[in-house]
């Protein structure tokens, strides 16, 4: 099997990513399968996917025909066994806890037929730990999708000790064929990009502490004297706070104490100060999306 073959395709978790990856495998012509344990939650992540393709058509990025071919591709279901018959590859999507996604793996490889590509989309959780919990691991590979999933370009292929090659270089034409770049990256603690970006935001959120600057200053800084299209606290209001939080935790106890989180990140958590999802973070944000402060 090769990428090309991929006609219908599992997404597991309807939230911020899920919704994001059904949308983009959708607009490259596959047959979407949408589940999410919550009900009516696969249902709620399709009207996002709509909302996203209208904004396209408002942007001429998008046709109206392509928007509603797409939209119609996208099949909620509120019930595991339905939404895995029958599929090509399957996208987990699911919150980062690595017990709750060994768990559904099990259930995958029980309920999807056997040449089924078994993709975990994690910013950090060690794949191996994951493909470990089914009798089939090689089946079991990383894909690391970056918010707002159908804007962003990159996408980590991460490739654990007993991945099937073929397994990873059908991840890889999958991602091309969803118009994004793929790399491939072995499985270690952070990736590339998580390791990387979170060091730049944790130092931020220091500077932010120590009275250095102001966040929208720290991010100026950031997108004007190195480039960046987003300063390092906008992003993490994106991302949400309690995920930044969640995976310096992780990277402190693997990697070291670079990645400890600060205090600041730690209380705003702990007073449910989420970022752009919850309306306040490092900034506030509108119902609507849009930064306030």
């Amino acid at each position: 099997m090769n990428a090309s073959d991929l006609r219908i395709i599992t997404v597991i978790g309807a939230g911020t990513m899920g919704h994001g990856i059904a949308h983009v495998a959708a607009a490259m012509g596959a047959t979407v399968k949408l589940y999410d344990a919550v009900a009516g939650g696969a249902a709620a992540g399709r009207e996002k996917v709509g909302k996203n393709l209208a904004k396209g058509v408002e942007l001429g990025k998008v046709s109206p025909a392509d928007r509603e071919a797409a939209l119609a591709r996208i099949r909620p279901f509120d019930e595991l066994a339905g939404a895995c018959e029958g599929d090509d590859a399957v996208i987990e999507a699911v919150p980062e806890r690595l017990e709750l996604k060994r768990e559904i793996f099990r259930e995958l490889e029980r309920l999807t037929p056997p040449h089924a590509l078994l993709a975990t989309n994690t910013s950090s959780l060690p794949i191996a730990e994951i493909a470990a919990s089914i009798s089939t691991p090689g089946r079991v590979v990383g894909m690391h999708f970056f918010n707002p999933v159908h804007v962003m370009k990159l996408v980590e292929i991460v490739r654990h000790g007993a991945a099937d090659p073929a397994m990873v270089a059908l991840a890889v034409g999958l991602v091309e064929r969803m118009g994004k770049t793929p790399i491939i990256v072995a499985d270690s603690p952070g990736f590339a990009s998580s390791r990387l970006g979170l060091v730049i935001g944790l130092e931020a959120m220091r500077m932010v502490e120590q009275g250095v600057a102001s966040p929208a200053d720290i991010d100026t800084a950031m997108k004007l004297g190195y480039g960046h299209p987003m300063g390092p606290l906008e992003l993490t209001d994106l991302v949400g706070l309690d995920v930044r939080l969640g995976i310096a935790e992780y990277l402190a106890e693997a990697i070291g104490p670079a990645f400890t989180p600060p205090q600041s990140l730690r209380d705003k958590v702990a007073a449910g100060k989420l970022g752009k999802k919850s309306g306040e973070g490092y900034y506030r944000w509108s119902p609507d999306g849009k930064r306030l402060s």
